[in-house]
């Protein structure tokens, strides 16, 4: 949530930063300052009434102490008088806040200056290409929905039966390998200083709204309304909701945290090529990492999140690029985003397998996230990247790898599978 302060001493900034996203945000931002002012005419007056009830009450006891009764009454009869404005004031405060607080929610985050111009996924800019040429497959080569029935990896008619459309179930050797791959990010990420949480999977209210899920992905969400709770879309909801409302001091920074949870997404819909398979599911593994950093450390720390995620790539042997997502294509809560990408050479096309994102202050200020800095009490940034979303990464493992007598994985799963190579089922 941005900040009111910034939209009134940074409008231009933050009108031309929000152009990005296609917004005109000229009335939103006017009528969030509009309110705003009403809420402190209302606070002060509020507060001088309290202040003259407070006077005039002293002054009752003082009058009655010294038997000037009829003047005390008058006084209490004032009293009684403030007592009723400052009901009616409260409560028309309540409301203005209340408005004051739907219209913020209502505006996604400012771009950063580095964020291209654009409208979709077209626009968006690569920060780095893949430096080789890349892998093609000899002819008779299959896409990883024919290899997962082959090597009995997955399957989608299982997920059919025992719950619906975009729920695969994992079998055998398939299932060893999402073990294997969610241990071995797993291990990675705590090597690199991330601690590592099991969170819940499902969330209420506050937390979905503090780290930027609600208003905005309701539609997205699996919501349980006997409980008033929702499946979380990603493990970055309950890991950042971990310190809602701490107040930290500097010498704990950054926090750095990874957990690995199965994520529920309702998106899945469409149909075609680019959706069969494991290529969009309701349901998927994957393992996040998140960081909470003083503010002007938020973009070194962004860097090395992304050359983290990328080593991770670099390991599993998988051709990769990076984009910087343009301002159309980017994600309501975030200030500057890096996707990655890796190659599947079955299917001859890019498919995302991680985003990395700063969030700046708009998840923690929905937060109350802060931490003690020289000039008081301030607002902590936050970032969070898959590391890695294993759908798309099984995809291309089991595409860019094939050979006669198998699938050979990359060597740092050798270990954590027990094998060098997926082996057709009888």
């Amino acid at each position: 949530m941005l900040l009111v302060h910034t939209l009134r001493e940074e409008r231009e900034r933050v009108l031309a930063g929000l152009q990005k996203r296609h917004l005109d945000a000229a009335a939103a931002v006017d009528r969030i300052v509009a309110l705003d002012d009403q809420r402190k005419e209302l606070q002060t007056s509020n507060d001088t009434l309290l202040a003259e009830r407070n006077t005039l009450s002293s002054e009752i006891g003082t009058l009655f102490k010294s038997g000037r009764k009829d003047e005390a009454n008058a006084l209490r009869e004032r009293v009684n008088e403030i007592k009723g404005a400052v009901a009616g004031a409260e409560e028309t405060l309540k409301g203005v806040l209340q408005e004051l607080e739907d219209a913020l929610l209502q505006l996604p985050n400012v771009p950063h200056e580095l964020v291209p111009t654009g409208s979709s996924a077209e626009d968006n800019e690569v920060f780095k290409a893949y430096p080789g040429e890349l892998p093609t497959l000899v002819d008779g080569a299959q896409p990883h929905w024919e290899l997962a029935e082959t090597y009995g990896i997955f399957s989608l008619e299982l997920g059919v039966r025992t719950t619906g459309s975009g729920f695969p179930v994992f079998t055998g050797q398939g299932a060893r390998l999402q073990r294997a791959l969610v241990n071995y990010f797993l291990d990675r990420n705590t090597a690199a200083g991330y601690t590592e949480y099991a969170p819940p999977l499902l969330v209420n209210e506050d937390t979905a709204r503090a780290t930027g899920q609600l208003p905005d992905k309701e539609g997205q969400m699996y919501y349980i309304p006997e409980d008033d709770l929702y499946l979380i879309p990603t493990a970055e909801v309950p890991l950042t909701n971990l310190y809602r409302g701490e107040l930290l001091d500097a010498g704990q920074l950054p926090v750095q945290l990874t957990g690995y949870t199965p994520c529920f997404r309702r998106e899945a819909g469409s149909y075609g090529a680019h959706v069969r398979g494991l290529n969009r599911v309701h349901q998927f593994d994957k393992v996040e990492i998140v960081q909470l950093t003083l503010p002007e450390e938020s973009y070194t720390k962004l860097d090395e999140m992304v050359a983290h995620v990328g080593s991770l790539l670099d390991e599993l042997q998988l051709p990769y690029r990076i984009l910087r997502l343009c301002g159309g294509d980017m994600g309501f809560t975030s200030a500057l985003t890096y996707d990655f990408e890796v190659w599947s050479a079955a299917q001859q096309r890019w498919l995302e397998v991680s985003s990395v994102s700063n969030f700046e202050t708009f998840q923690s200020n929905r937060l109350k996230l802060r931490y003690r800095g020289e000039r008081g009490n301030e607002l902590l940034h936050t970032l969070n990247g898959s590391a890695l979303a294993l759908p798309r990464i099984i995809a291309a493992l089991l595409e860019n790898n094939q050979q006669p007598d198998g699938i050979l994985l990359p060597e740092v799963l050798h270990g954590y599978l027990g094998k060098e190579r997926l082996t057709p089922v009888a």
